[in-house]
């Protein structure tokens, strides 16, 4: 029994001991880098085999780009390793593992040490068993992650002078009725052009961006609004908040632009009308998870009713077979404002008294921090690179004072601004009745992030409760 145990133990550590060969090559990377999968694999088999490494697997990501790590083989990888199946992780080049300093510092700090994998990196001669590889990982790791901030900077550069020069920038979603032309580099009307003028004309007649998606066949009533706040329609392109004249036909005038814009401010500041509803837009159905709206009820009452029962709507329907239950508005209205009110007497909530562990937390922190100059004066004078653990720990530990230390600044500013508001609540309790709709709609939205029903529970949750 013994030497059965023995022999278990000698295959798993064998079965554990191979080498994970990662490779990743980019589109970008096959044609402007210079090496292809083949390449790296015969470049990285020919490395193992003159370090005598005989058990090894190739993991390939095969066309994924290394700005983030999100990717089949490595999550492979990442999963083998956490399993205890490797001992070595090799790459070709730094960048080959990511190209994200803060990736590349995770995958090899809290993936690879952990499970004491090796990592090597064959280009720039990178052993993490030895200190000067360890060393040399912070350095690599921030070149490549410069690198690839440099090449998105000049991107960024030669898009906005596109823009200037009044090109449209490329990428990204194209305009409702426009094409975008490649060889010209500049956006083209197309059929859909028309429907764009109409939307413009219809509002400015006063229809409302629901009537008008309804009335030109648009899916939703937010493409209506987009479409008509969308400068680019009187021929300027915006790009990172600035206005740049375009080249590009305008399907509008500027005139007619701003006009609508003019409509949309005005519509906008008129008060509610009487026949304005509290709750709208907070509501949400508490068995399907679909919005719920107000809807007239014979002449005089209003129900509370789910979206997935309006066919008229169907992208808000959640589940057609939604059997939650319909309520008078009025009385959902008065069960809110109840339990709003409730929160200025029955329902206080005593602050949270946090100075002492304030106090204690900067104080760790300010010792910390001491203890942080300490071991970089020592690492300074003797170059020793035992210190660089030391160093690496003590700024973890700083980290995790810092956190704990805004957590706790959270909940005080949480606290304090939970009973600004059960004071603000107090005050406007006793003035409701004198308040415009419009006015009441203002208080609700600044206390209520959302309200559930579910058939006859109805739960308010608030903005300043966690």
């Amino acid at each position: 029994m013994p030497r059965q145990n023995a022999a278990a133990a000698r295959q798993r550590e064998k079965h554990r001991m191979r080498a994970a060969i990662y490779i990743r090559v980019s589109t970008e990377g096959q044609r402007d880098e210079g090496y292809s999968i083949d390449a790296q694999k015969e470049l990285l088999s020919a490395y193992c085999t003159s370090r005598e490494i005989k058990a090894r697997e190739f993991y390939i990501d095969g066309g994924y780009t290394g700005s983030n790590i999100d990717r089949p083989a490595m999550t492979r990888l990442i999963a083998d390793i956490q399993r205890g199946e490797i001992s070595h992780v090799i790459v070709y080049k730094l960048d080959r593992l990511s190209r994200s300093q803060k990736d590349t510092l995770y995958l090899i700090e809290d993936v690879f040490n952990p499970a004491g994998v090796t990592f090597v990196s064959m280009n720039e001669n990178m052993d993490t068993s030895t200190p000067i590889g360890r060393a040399m990982l912070g350095i690599m790791s921030a070149f490549a992650q410069l690198e690839r901030e440099t090449i998105r900077e000049r991107t960024r550069m030669g898009m906005q002078e596109r823009v200037k020069n009044g090109y449209w920038p490329g990428g990204g979603r194209i305009p409702f009725g426009y094409d975008y032309d490649r060889a010209q580099g500049i956006l083209v009307p197309n059929g859909d052009a028309d429907t764009v003028r109409r939307a413009y004309d219809l509002y400015l007649a006063g229809y409302s961006t629901d009537r008008i998606a309804e009335m030109l066949g648009l899916r939703y009533e937010h493409l209506a609004l987009q479409i008509l706040k969308r400068k680019t329609n009187a021929g300027f392109i915006v790009y990172n908040g600035v206005e740049y004249k375009g080249r590009h036909e305008p399907i509008v005038s500027l005139e007619t632009y701003e006009k609508t814009m003019a409509a949309m401010r005005e519509r906008s500041r008129k008060p509610a009308s009487g026949g304005g509803y509290l709750l709208t837009g907070l509501l949400v159905c508490g068995k399907c998870g679909a919005k719920m709206r107000y809807q007239k009820w014979g002449k005089k009452d209003c129900k509370i009713v789910c979206y997935s029962a309006d066919k008229a709507k169907r992208h808000l329907v959640r589940d057609p077979n939604c059997e939650n239950k319909r309520h008078s508005a009025w009385e959902i209205e008065d069960i809110v404002l109840q339990d709003l009110f409730s929160l200025s007497a029955d329902r206080e909530v005593p602050e949270k008294k946090t100075e002492g562990v304030l106090e204690l937390l900067k104080s760790q922190e300010g010792a910390a921090k001491a203890k942080l100059r300490r071991l970089y004066d020592l690492y300074g004078d003797s170059g020793d690179e035992m210190l660089l653990e030391a160093i690496a720990a003590q700024k973890k530990t700083l980290e995790t004072l810092t956190i704990r230390i805004r957590d706790e600044q959270d909940v005080e500013k949480k606290a304090a601004e939970a009973d600004k508001t059960r004071q603000e609540i107090r005050a406007v309790r006793e003035s409701w009745p004198l308040l415009s709709m419009r006015e009441k709609k203002k208080v609700v939205r600044s206390c209520v992030e959302k309200i559930v029903i579910t058939d006859d529970v109805v739960d308010v949750y608030y903005t300043f409760e966690t």
